[in-house]
């Protein structure tokens, strides 16, 4: 009784050995197939999805009237030099309250500007722009549409210079560069001009212009007469916004 009661301990004690092994060699494989080889670097974590998808609310033309024009205007109008019967004036910030309009207007840029990205129409339903007529300059929405669908590239570009000009400021900012502010304000109307002008408004060459100051000439001499396309030459003044 006793030889077989020891060999039946001895029987388990194998059978326990051999379950270990294949145990610590199932372990050993798997943690081997999962950790990266010898000398690769770790794979790049995943990363997190936005909660949603951004929806637009508005046109780009409102989004430009209602958002990022109003809070342009904070650059634009924070340096001047403003002449009247008076003399000359220059503005400049000088107050802490200054900077931090300007900061807010920097803020919009870089931000906002990114809001142009989200593909949305770009006018209200119903508004065409000035695109109806024989002397019309401007590009229809389904027009402008056309032109970014064809060529991203430059959309893109001009929403990046836009946002850099936002960036260009809120480093402005932070040392109070007044003489910069000069430059960035410069810069900016560059950005908006050169986006409507390719976008928007297009059809306002030299050429337009001469065209209507040829026009002009010629309906002088007419008495209560009033110049053609004066209306259209009036929409293309400096630092129109859409």
């Amino acid at each position: 009784m006793k030889a077989e009661h020891h060999s039946t301990i001895g029987a388990r004690l194998i059978a326990l050995a051999a379950l270990v092994a294949i145990t610590a060699s199932c372990s050993s494989s798997s943690s081997s197939s999962s950790a990266p080889p010898s000398g690769s670097a770790p794979a790049a974590p995943v990363p997190q999805k936005l909660w949603g998808d951004m929806k637009p609310v508005v046109s780009v033309k409102e989004l430009m009237r209602d958002l990022i024009d109003p809070l342009a205007d904070n650059i634009f109008e924070s340096v001047a030099i403003i002449k009247d019967k008076h003399g000359t004036v220059e503005r400049k910030p000088t107050t802490q309250e200054d900077w931090d309009r300007i900061r807010i207007g920097a803020t919009t840029m870089a931000e906002a500007a990114y809001l142009l990205k989200v593909p949305r129409p770009f006018a209200p339903p119903g508004d065409l722009n000035n695109s109806v007529g024989p002397r019309a300059v401007e590009l229809s929405p389904d027009q402008i549409t056309a032109k970014v669908e064809k060529d991203p590239v430059e959309w893109n570009a001009r929403i990046e210079a836009l946002r850099n000009v936002g960036l260009q400021v809120l480093d402005i900012v932070k040392r109070k560069d007044v003489q910069e502010l000069w430059d960035a304000s410069e810069n900016l109307d560059n950005a908006c001009e050169g986006c409507h002008r390719s976008y928007w408004y297009p059809g306002e060459t030299p050429a337009y212009y001469a065209e209507l100051r040829r026009i002009a000439e010629a309906t002088k001499r007419r008495p209560g007469s009033k110049p053609a396309g004066s209306d259209a030459a009036s929409s293309g003044a400096k630092g129109k916004k859409p």
